[in-house]
């Protein structure tokens, strides 16, 4: 059986005593060889035995203090009771140190609890008014948290989702497979398109799961009415220039007509008014035949090319220009090769219209292709609209280029962007990015 050890206090008054037994036997000692009376010398070693047992005990009641001292102090923490304080004491005193130490701990602890206090209590609020549906499992895949918009999601108010797996919820594939994804489908009897986020993070040393679920379609109409907005108002102002002079020109041959006394010329007016607004409504016809040409897009049809084949035959149709093609991998990718073809012709004809001097460029990884068109034009003074169906800063230009190159790049699963050459020459280089195997 294990020897119980003993208390601290048992040992403090032992070594206090210990400390003061050598003293006490030395005057016994020395009262004996002097041969003093022993009515005198029995009360001096009663005294001395007295005192020598005080100061043990007061040495005990010291420590014993001091340690409660402590005790209580570090107890304030345990509890989270950061109002508690030592009392200081000034001076080279070990004990005080140890309070001040402990002062100043309960201080920083105390100014840390009221940091999260503040920082719980916004990001309640922060999660309380957002609209994305916030949910945490624990281990056993049980909802530990959920704020208002994940109460809405899954039809029901926190005390009644508290404690249910999410096998119970029917959102069981939330927490399997990938960490991102969409899931379309119903959910809580509401149908629609969703994108679930997944990350793992742990709370004493247990994992736990957070669930972001974004509804898609307010993103998507969100998006879907910017888009309206920017092709109404392209539309709007495309259609204004054209109809505006054949208004005008309509209203001054109708009143030249109606007057009485024309003028001898009045029919070349007439003709060269009507050739205005023929020329302006056949301006109006390639306007809608290039609307309905990029809203007509086909999907793609896949095949394996060569990407330096058609690089090359896209290079050889700009005839205004030498297309400096640079040599790069051998790389084959499922594309449609008629559709990447157009997509590269219209890059390099804007690019030939921007600078003299056009290249082509292209690097080959494991997973992706990506090719450059650059030139030494001006650059580029602004990127908000130029993906913008009809929008254009070209005279005669029909705005459609850009925007159906990008609509060939996504239906590719890859990539178009426009930006200005980082290379110390002016100019701008267009990006294509197409994956491998493409797939969209």
């Amino acid at each position: 059986m294990r020897k119980e050890r003993p208390r601290h206090e048992s040992q403090v008054l032992r070594l206090a005593l210990a400390g003061g037994l050598p003293a006490l036997a030395a005057c016994a000692l020395l009262l004996w060889r002097s041969r003093i009376d022993s009515r005198i010398a029995i009360p001096v070693v009663v005294v001395l035995a007295a005192v020598w047992l005080g100061f043990a005990f007061a040495v005990r009641g010291r420590v014993v203090r001091s340690l409660q001292t402590v005790a209580n102090l570090i107890g304030g923490l345990r509890e989270s009771d950061y109002s508690v304080r030592g009392r200081e004491i000034g001076g080279d005193d070990a004990m005080g140190d140890v309070v001040w130490e402990i002062n100043q701990l309960t201080q920083i602890l105390q100014e840390q609890r009221f940091g999260a206090i503040e920082s719980a209590a916004l990001l309640k609020a922060v999660m309380t008014k957002i609209e994305i549906a916030i949910l945490a499992f624990d281990d056993e895949e049980r909802v530990r948290l959920a704020n208002r918009a994940g109460e809405r999601l899954l039809g029901a108010p926190i005390d009644r989702l508290l404690g249910r797996t999410a096998s119970e919820l029917g959102i069981a594939d939330w927490l399997t497979g990938l960490s991102a994804k969409t899931i379309q489908g119903p959910i809580a009897g509401r149908t629609g398109r969703w994108a679930v986020r997944r990350s793992v993070f742990r709370e004493k040393g247990r994992p736990q799961q957070l669930v972001v679920v974004a509804d898609l379609k307010l993103a998507l109409r969100e998006e879907e009415r910017q888009a309206w907005q920017r092709i109404i108002r392209v539309l709007g102002h495309e259609l204004n220039n054209s109809l505006a002079p054949i208004r005008s020109i309509a209203g001054s041959l109708q009143t030249l007509i109606a007057r009485d006394e024309r003028p001898d010329d009045w029919l070349d007016d007439v003709q060269r008014g009507l050739s205005v607004i023929g020329s302006r409504s056949a301006g109006l016809s390639r306007f809608i035949d290039a609307y309905a040409k990029l809203t007509r897009l086909p999907p793609p049809r896949r095949t394996p090319v060569s990407i330096e084949d058609v690089i090359a035959r896209a290079a050889r149709i700009e005839d205004r220009t030498a297309v400096r093609v640079a040599p790069g991998p051998p790389a084959t990718v499922s594309v449609d090769g008629d559709q990447i073809e157009q997509l590269l012709i219209n890059l390099l004809r804007n690019a030939a219209d921007a600078g003299a001097n056009v290249g082509i460029e292209w690097t080959a990884a494991d997973e992706e292709v990506v090719i450059r068109v650059t030139d030494d034009g001006p650059g580029i003074s602004g990127t908000a609209n130029l993906f913008v169906p009809f929008f254009t800063t070209k005279p005669g230009g029909s705005g459609i280029g850009l925007a159906l190159s990008r609509m060939i790049a996504d239906a590719h699963g890859g990539s178009l962007a426009l930006e200005n050459r980082t290379d110390g020459v002016t100019g701008a280089v267009a990006v294509l990015t197409l994956p491998r195997n493409a797939s969209g």
